[in-house]
């Protein structure tokens, strides 16, 4: 039978010095003073490294320590000299992100809603809007601007913009509680915007009936036009100041009939409105023009002066 040579596993080296003792009394085969001396030799070496390392370890934690309190200590001191607490941070970052936001949804000029920002916030209403009968969506154009600019100078057509978006901000009815923003008052969304230019648009939300969007529009045409436009610059006498709107009054009908096209309902309203001002520009006798319209198979129908105001109807989910 054969038989085959097996091969012994191969010795692990020492692992503690405990197992190097062993293995020079094992290999070695000193005599006892010399294996004597040899441990003592090894057991020194060991002790010094162990010292050492201890010792380094001992700075490397004081070192540490002593960064991490003196770190805490100016951050403690900075703290202080500003006042700051844990609320005042989270307000000064909670008031940060609000006014990085703003920033970017408002024109820098009049302060006034950028026109993206007007079309989300309409889109949204135009989605999901349930109450309310009819809601208006307007456009203003300052007459005859480019004169302006040209005859008196940028800086003055820049006052002219932001005087009008301010009698825009001051003519909102009072009821109209989504269509002014209010510091520190209800959730309001301001739903007047800065549509480009001299131009700008708006929306009121609820309308019991539809000839109040055109009092609205006049009112604020009137505002413009009382004005006192020699406070903004003298030359200004001879030519005031005119505005001219657009109005599209939309029958709001069902929910269900407008959540789906809401964007391009949207699109549909402004652009409408923006053909109606300018088709009030071409007036001089009337600066205001104002149409009805409702949702036939979704598509934006005008509704004549003929026929009659549509029926409300209930809503079903």
């Amino acid at each position: 039978m054969r038989h085959e040579k097996v091969t012994p596993p191969p010795t692990l080296p020492p692992q503690t010095r405990h197992d190097l003792q062993a293995w020079v009394r094992e290999h070695l085969h000193l005599p006892p003073h010399l294996e004597t001396s040899l441990l003592a030799a090894i057991d020194a070496v060991f002790t010094r490294h162990e010292r050492l390392w201890q010792e380094s370890k001992q700075e490397a934690i004081q070192a540490l320590s002593a960064g991490f309190a003196d770190k805490m200590s100016r951050v403690k001191t900075e703290l202080s000299a500003k006042d700051a607490t844990v609320s005042s941070i989270s307000r000064y970052f909670e008031g940060l992100v609000a006014e990085l936001t703003d920033r970017t949804h408002r024109d820098p000029k009049t302060k006034l809603m950028n026109f993206g920002r007007f079309t989300e916030q309409l889109e949204s209403f135009l989605a999901l809007e349930q109450r309310g009968r009819w809601c208006a969506v307007g456009l203003v154009d300052i007459t005859g601007f480019k004169w302006y600019n040209d005859a008196l100078g940028h800086a003055v057509g820049d006052q002219i913009i932001e005087r009008v978006a301010q009698l825009l901000r001051e003519q909102v009815r009072s009821d109209d509680l989504l269509a002014q923003e209010r510091p520190g008052g209800p959730q309001a969304q301001d739903l007047h915007a800065r549509f480009g230019g001299d131009e700008f648009c708006f929306q009121v939300p609820d309308l019991a009936e539809y000839h109040q969007a055109h009092a609205i529009a006049e009112r604020f045409r009137e505002a413009v036009e009382r004005y006192d436009w020699t406070l903004e610059d003298r030359r200004l006498a001879a030519q005031p100041v005119r505005v001219d709107v657009g109005v599209v009054c939309l029958w709001l009908g069902r929910v269900a009939d407008r959540r789906f096209i809401a964007r391009r309902l949207a699109a549909d309203l402004i652009q409408r409105a923006d053909k109606l001002m300018y088709e009030a520009k071409g007036e001089r006798a009337s600066h205001i023009y104002l149409v009805r319209a409702r949702l036939e198979n979704g598509v934006l129908v005008e509704i004549t002066s003929d026929q009659s105001e549509p029926v409300e109807e209930t809503e079903t989910s």
